[in-house]
């Protein structure tokens, strides 16, 4: 099994440093929902707070889609992202959990 080095610091409310191995990133956000950007990458995470159940969506920089983008010579509109995907799933869990409770209660 190997070593894992990670570190996370609040600079501000709703932001964070972390800090790891291999390297630095950047999250924002509230409980629930974040966005993380580093390590040339970006990270959407929605989720439900305590019960383990998340989604998360990984893209690349805006650098990168750009860059893409100029590369082809016709230029063709960026792909919409598929954010909605993890609302719908919080969306079920939220609903989820209000029947489960519900019913606890009757």
């Amino acid at each position: 099994m190997g070593w894992r080095f990670r570190r996370s610091a609040k600079i501000l409310p709703g932001i964070r440093l972390n800090l790891s191995r291999s390297g630095v990133s950047t999250s924002v956000g509230v409980r629930g929902a974040h966005v993380t950007v580093g390590h040339g990458k970006v990270r959407e995470t929605v989720g439900l707070p305590g019960s383990g159940v998340s989604y998360t969506h990984v893209g690349g920089t805006h650098q990168e889609a750009r860059s893409e983008a100029q590369s082809v010579e016709v230029a063709e509109p960026l792909p919409n992202g598929k954010a909605w995907r993890g609302w719908l799933w919080l969306g079920a869990g939220v609903i989820v959990a209000a029947y489960l409770l519900w019913h606890a209660y009757q």
